[in-house]
Order: structure tokens, then C-alpha cells, then sequence
């Protein structure tokens, strides 16, 4: 199957996805057996940012830049494809939900509330099922507004997490790390996708209801 370039910028951003969860993979192992590892702890002169977390901000920038790039050329040059469609939100779930994962670890010098990254795990699972049931229906579940702008906070707040809250931290640096900046763009975040899962399961409640009506009698 010939793939058009829209599609290979998405192909392109999932490889990419996939080197940087082995590198932080790596990197982690690396961290706990060696704690002390010269790589590992190495810190962006006394900014306070590991090399490791600002590698993965760059690679988390440029794939966030291309999720935008990939669908604006797909619609500028009218290609569009099934296949597209399906690989772009699984390129998305990698990008963030993987990076999302890292930051609960206490590794990096960063942090990020486990409750916040696993109700934004949940919810990303709850909305696909419908959306897999929806489709196997012939039928689309929209997104609304709020899905929008948790896709946008995620988008701020992770790179902000990753460099340790900087530039933040030069006034915020001796608060409790609930209450810095970055952490509070992750709750607004985890706000954003508690909302628009409700509003998902609400508006499309009848796909379940369908499935039981055409359940056959016993």
C-alpha cells in the first residue's frame, strides 16, 4: 500500500513515539541501577533540567507539531484516508498517554499526580470504546469542546513537567509540587477530560442501549 505524505508523517510520528519509549525506558534502568550515572543526572547547566527530560520535551514538541501538520495537509490537498483517520488518534494516545506514564515515576526530577494520569488513561479508554462501537455501527462520535482542550493543556503542561517546571520555578520553585504551575495545567487538564468523557457517555449512551435491544432473546 502506497502511503501518501499526510499518512507518512503520522507513521513517522508513531516510530518516533516508539524510539522515545525505549530511550526512557533505557534511561530508567539505567537511572535505578546507576543512580549516579553520569547520562542519567546529567542537568542543563543549574537549570535544575535533566538532559533526558529535555530530549523528550524536543521529541514531544516536534510530534505534537506534526499531529497538527499531518491532518492540515490531509485537508489541504484533499487526502484524507481511512487509514489516516485510524492511525493519527493512536499516534496521539502514544505521544501522550506514554510520556503521561513516565512523569508518575519517581525518576527525572519531575512529577505528576498518578490520579490525574490514570483518570486521563481511563477516560482515553472509555471515549475509544465508544467510538470503536459507534463505528462498528456505521455512526461518528464528535468531539466536543472540552476534548479539545484537554488535548491542549496536555499539550502545554507536558513540556512545561518535563523541564521541571521551569521557567516557572523561578518563583514557584519553593511551593508543594500540587501547587506549581505545571501542576495545576495537569489538573486542569484531567478537568478537561473528566468533562468531555461525561459529556461523551451522555451524548452517545444510545449506542449502548442499541446494543442491548439488539441483543437476542434468550
Amino acid at each position: 500500500m502506497k502511503l501518501n505524505i499526510p499518512t507518512k508523517i503520522t507513521v513517522a510520528r508513531i516510530v518516533a513515539v516508539a524510539i522515545l519509549i525505549v530511550f526512557l525506558i533505557v534511561c530508567s534502568i539505567i537511572s535505578s541501577v546507576d543512580p549516579g550515572n553520569a547520562f542519567t543526572s546529567m542537568t542543563l547547566g543549574n537549570s535544575g533540567i535533566y538532559v533526558v527530560n529535555l530530549i523528550a520535551c524536543v521529541v514531544f514538541i516536534l510530534a505534537s507539531a506534526t499531529d497538527y501538520l499531518d491532518g492540515h495537509l490531509a485537508r489541504k490537498w484533499n487526502q484524507v484516508t481511512t487509514l489516516g483517520k485510524f492511525l493519527d488518534p493512536i499516534a496521539d494516545k502514544m505521544l501522550v498517554n506514554t510520556i503521561l506514564v513516565y512523569l508518575c515515576l519517581p525518576i527525572g526530577g519531575v512529577y505528576v499526580p498518578w490520579f490525574c494520569v490514570a483518570l486521563m488513561i481511563v477516560r482515553d479508554l472509555i471515549v475509544d470504546t465508544m467510538r470503536f462501537l459507534a463505528a462498528s455501527k456505521g455512526k461518528v462520535v464528535a468531539a466536543n469542546i472540552f476534548g479539545k482542550m484537554k488535548t491542549v493543556f496536555q499539550m502545554v503542561a507536558i513540556p512545561f513537567v518535563l523541564l521541571g517546571g521551569w521557567p516557572f520555578t523561578y518563583f514557584d520553585g519553593g511551593w508543594s509540587i500540587y501547587l506549581r504551575i505545571c501542576t495545576i495545567l495537569i489538573y486542569i487538564a484531567t478537568a478537561m477530560s473528566i468533562i468531555s468523557g461525561v459529556i461523551y457517555l451522555k451524548d452517545n449512551a444510545h449506542i449502548l442501549k442499541e446494543d442491548k435491544k439488539d441483543e437476542p432473546n434468550a
